[in-house]
C-alpha cells in the first residue's frame, strides 16, 4: 500500500507522468496504470500532525484554497501540483512571497487530502454548497387510468434545501440513471459530490472497513459525468437526513391526491417546473430564499459532459416458440414476432421501455416495461396480424389463432381463406391506425350490429374511435329562394289508383 500511495501521489499531486514513474520507481507502466485508475482505495484519512498548520502561508491560504477548490471541478490531469501552486504564488506576490517550496508543498499535499482524499462514511456538520443525496421514495399513481405502485427518485442539495423528483414504476439501475440524468440537465451541472445508499443496482459489496464495491456501470456514469460517489453506513440511511426529509416534503406537497396523467413522462417535466416554483419560499433556518441559495450550489456544479450518455442496458434472450421472451425472473413476458421464434434476439431496456431490435440494431417493436413482482405480459400484436394476413390458412394450426381476443376469433368463424386474410389484414390496418384494444372493441361492436364485411368494419371503426370532422351548415345568400318541403299528397295517390281498380284496405 505504500508502494501504491507513492504512485499515486507522483502522478496526482507532483504531475508526473506514467513514464515518469516508471523509471523512477522500476514498475511496469501496466500496473502503474491498474494502480492510478483504481477507485476503491477507501483508508481512514490521514490524522494531521500538531503543529502542520504552516502559519507562515496564512496570509495566501485564501489564494491556495480557491485555487484548489476550483480543481474539484477540473479533470484530474489539468488540477494545480504544488509547484504550479507555488509559480502563481510567486508570480502573483512577487518580493514580497517569503514562503519556501517546501513549505508550499507540505500545506498543498494536507489540503488536497482534505479536499480530494478518501474520506469516512460520514455527513459533515456543515454542508457544503453544490454537495447532493440522493434516495427513492414510494408513490401510487394512475397513468391512462390505471393504478401503479411506484417509485420517485429525489435529489437534493442540504446547503439550500433545495430539491427534484421524477417518478418511476420501479427502483431499478436505469431509474436511477434516467432520473438523474434528466435532474442534471434541468439544472445545468452536476453535483461534484453525490450520497447515496447502498442500493443493489450500484453497490455490489460493502467491504470492511468503509470500502465499496460499485458496479461496473455504475462506475461509467460516475467517470461520465465526474461527481464523487459517497455512501452511508449499513443501515444508516439517516446519515442523508435532508434528502429523507425531502422524500416526504415530495409526496405531502406535490403527490396528494394521488396524481392522474396520460404519460409519465410529460408528467416527470411538470414536476421539475412545481421544483421549481417550491423553491421560492423562505429557507427553515438560513436568511433568504431557498432559490437565493441555491444559486450557491449551481456554482459549484461541475459542468455537463458534452456527450450523451447512453443510459440503457442492453441484454441478449432467446425466444419461445411463439417469439415471446421472459424478464425478471421470469414473470414479465414481452411479444416480438411469428418470424423470431425460438432466436436469440438484441433487448434494449430504458426506465420506461423494453425494446426488441434486430441484429442491425433496427428496432422490431417496443413495449411498455412492466413494473412489478407478478405475472403478467405485453402482446403487440401487428407483427403477428401482418404475418398471418400473408398465411390465413395456417392460422388455425397455430398456438397464436388461441391467443386471439374471443370476437376476433368468433368474428372469423365462418370466413373462407380469403376473407380471413383480408379481415386480418384491416385488423392489422386498424391497430395501426389506433391500437389493437380498440380494432378488438370495434370486432366486437360489428359483431352486435351482425355485420360482417370488411367496408362496414373499417367504417365503424372511424365512427367509434376517429374524430370526424363535423362541418358547419352552409348559409344561403338571401337572393338564392328558399325551397319549400315537399309534403306529398296521399289523397291524389288513392283516386289514382282507385281508377287503375285498386281497392283500398
Amino acid at each position: 500500500m505504500t508502494q501504491i500511495k507513492d504512485i499515486r501521489k507522483m502522478y496526482f499531486e507532483e504531475g508526473k507522468n506514467i513514464s515518469q514513474i516508471a523509471r523512477e520507481t522500476g514498475h511496469d507502466r501496466k500496473t502503474i496504470r491498474g494502480y492510478l485508475n483504481k477507485d476503491d482505495w477507501n483508508t481512514e484519512p490521514p490524522k494531521i500532525k500538531k503543529g502542520a498548520f504552516y502559519p507562515k502561508l496564512d496570509p495566501y491560504k485564501p489564494d491556495i484554497d480557491t485555487w484548489l477548490n476550483e480543481d474539484k471541478k477540473a479533470r484530474r490531469k489539468q488540477r494545480h501540483t504544488a509547484k504550479r501552486v507555488y509559480d502563481r504564488l510567486v508570480k502573483k506576490y512577487g518580493d514580497n512571497f517569503n514562503c519556501s517550496y517546501r513549505t508550499v508543498a507540505g500545506y498543498v499535499a494536507m489540503k488536497k487530502k482534505e479536499i480530494f482524499g478518501e474520506k469516512k462514511s460520514f455527513l459533515p456538520l456543515e454542508h457544503i454548497p453544490g454537495e447532493a443525496q440522493v434516495d427513492f421514495g414510494d408513490a401510487d399513481f394512475y397513468e391512462n387510468g390505471k393504478l401503479y405502485t411506484g417509485k420517485y427518485l429525489n435529489l437534493s442539495f442540504p446547503y439550500s434545501n433545495k430539491g427534484y423528483f421524477q417518478i418511476f414504476k420501479g427502483e431499478n439501475q436505469e431509474c436511477l440513471f434516467e432520473g438523474l440524468k434528466t435532474i442534471f440537465k434541468h439544472i445545468g451541472g452536476v453535483p461534484p459530490r453525490i450520497w447515496f445508499d447502498n442500493a443493489s443496482t450500484i453497490v455490489t459489496k460493502v467491504i470492511k472497513g468503509g470500502g465499496r464495491e460499485l458496479t461496473d456501470d455504475f462506475l461509467r456514469f460516475m467517470e461520465h459525468y465526474r461527481f464523487e460517489a459517497a455512501f452511508c453506513n449499513l443501515d444508516a440511511g439517516h446519515e442523508k437526513g435532508n434528502v429523507e426529509n425531502k422524500v416526504g416534503y415530495h409526496r405531502r406537497n406535490m403527490l396528494v391526491p394521488v396524481p392522474k396523467f396520460e404519460k409519465i413522462t410529460e408528467f416527470n417535466k411538470d414536476l421539475l417546473i412545481q421544483c421549481e416554483e417550491d423553491a421560492k419560499r423562505e429557507h427553515y433556518r438560513k436568511e433568504g430564499t431557498i432559490e437565493g441559495l441555491h444559486k450557491e450550489d449551481v456554482q459549484a456544479l461541475l459542468e455537463l459532459p458534452k456527450e450523451v450518455l447512453e443510459t440503457s442496458k442492453y441484454i441478449t434472450l432467446k425466444t419461445n416458440g411463439y417469439g415471446k421472451f421472459l424478464l425478471n425472473n421470469g414473470l414479465h413476458e414481452y411479444s416480438v414476432a411469428p418470424k423470431y421464434a425460438n432466436q436469440y434476439v438484441l433487448v434494449k431496456l430504458t426506465a420506461f421501455h423494453v425494446i426488441v431490435l434486430d441484429e442491425s440494431h433496427r428496432e422490431i417493436v417496443r413495449h411498455e416495461r412492466l413494473y412489478g413482482n407478478h405475472k403478467q405480459q405485453s402482446m403487440q400484436w401487428l407483427p403477428y396480424l401482418n404475418q398471418l394476413s400473408r398465411r390465413p390458412g395456417a392460422l388455425k394450426y397455430t398456438g397464436i389463432y388461441n391467443m386471439l381476443p374471443n370476437p376476433i376469433k368468433e368474428y372469423m368463424e365462418d370466413l373462407t381463406k380469403q376473407d380471413t386474410g383480408k379481415v386480418l389484414k384491416a385488423i392489422a390496418e386498424l391497430t395501426k391506425r389506433s391500437s389493437f384494444e380498440k380494432a378488438v372493441e370495434t370486432v366486437s361492436t360489428a359483431l352486435s350490429y351482425g355485420t360482417t364485411d370488411i367496408d362496414s368494419l373499417i367504417n365503424l371503426h372511424s365512427r367509434l374511435h376517429e374524430k370526424i370532422l363535423e362541418l358547419e351548415p352552409v348559409h344561403l345568400p338571401n337572393y338564392i329562394p328558399q325551397l319549400k318541403i315537399y309534403e306529398p299528397n296521399f289523397k291524389a295517390y288513392d283516386k289514382s289508383l282507385e281508377k287503375a281498380g285498386v281497392k283500398r284496405c
